[in-house]
């Protein structure tokens, strides 16, 4: 079968972005990015069809439509189930037990060379190791997905948000001294707003391992809905199609999920340099 349509559709639109990216605007950078993910899928399409890829190696785009399509109702569950109750739910608790840990930590210097250690050996455990433990202690339902989730986020932003809370310049922490500042002043007026641009990147870190979490927890035990659950049992039927489909539910998530972290971190942190727009 001959490659050459598959190769003028690429060289044509690797032309056409060559030629949009010359105009550095707004516009023209969503135009480039649009028409690089539709050239994916177009060639997707053409190689499946072309060379007659069956459906349980790699469907086609088209068929993941139609399955996902046909599944609206059962993906809708398994989102609800997975993403809100599992995956956000625990990056939550996870993210509050961090802020509040670290804080503790910042305070005192005896809880940072016990807790860190134990929090660094917490965070090197595998997650298929711990993840049918927490099913035992939690149930088959979305808590012991959220528990997953806790564990693997609660770190990645303990790290970061004792990083930040430590940022600040020792000037800074002499000046509060000398005004004779209590800590929980210290702490609103200066350590907490120096820790925001490192708390949002353990945030941002961390939805996507929220997600990955909820999902693989759900490999060893849930109810008859959840995202893990439909993989697991799609790919036993060899419905490849409905895989994609729940894999593309999880892709769209986490990108709404990082986004709106990111919009947030935008306006919380507006004052750093790194939200400001880059001149040359």
């Amino acid at each position: 079968m001959s490659a050459l349509p598959i190769i003028a559709v690429w060289l044509g639109a690797w032309g056409l972005n060559a030629w949009l990216a010359r105009f550095d605007t707004r516009l023209t950078r969503f135009l480039v990015a649009l028409i690089f993910g539709a050239t994916i899928l177009v060639l997707w399409e053409m190689v499946v069809r072309l060379y007659q890829v069956p459906t349980v190696i790699l469907p086609a785009p088209t068929q993941i439509a139609a399955s996902f399509a046909a599944n609206r109702g059962v993906l809708w569950t398994d989102f609800v189930q997975t993403i809100v109750k599992g995956a956000l739910t625990g990056w939550v608790i996870g993210a509050l037990a961090a802020i509040a840990t670290a804080i503790a930590i910042d305070r005192s210097p005896f809880l940072q060379r016990g807790l860190l250690p134990i929090g660094n050996f917490v965070a090197a455990l595998p997650i298929v190791g711990i993840a049918p433990i927490l099913v035992m202690w939690f149930g088959f339902d979305w808590q012991s997905k959220a528990a997953v989730v806790v564990v693997m986020v609660f770190f990645p932003i303990l790290v970061n948000m004792v990083a930040g809370l430590a940022a600040t310049d020792p000037m800074q922490r002499d000046l509060m001294a000398t005004w004779a500042a209590p800590y929980g002043a210290s702490l609103r007026k200066m350590r907490l707003p120096a820790a925001m641009p490192f708390l949002f990147n353990g945030l941002k870190i961390t939805t996507t391992l929220a997600l990955i979490g909820a999902i693989v927890a759900e490999f060893f035990g849930s109810p008859t809905r959840g995202m893990g659950f439909r993989i697991s049992t799609a790919v036993g039927r060899l419905d490849l199609p409905l895989v994609w489909a729940e894999i593309l539910v999880a892709a769209v998530a986490g990108t709404l999920f990082y986004g709106i972290v990111a919009l947030v971190e935008k306006k919380v942190t507006f004052w750093h340099p790194s939200q400001r727009p880059q001149r040359g």
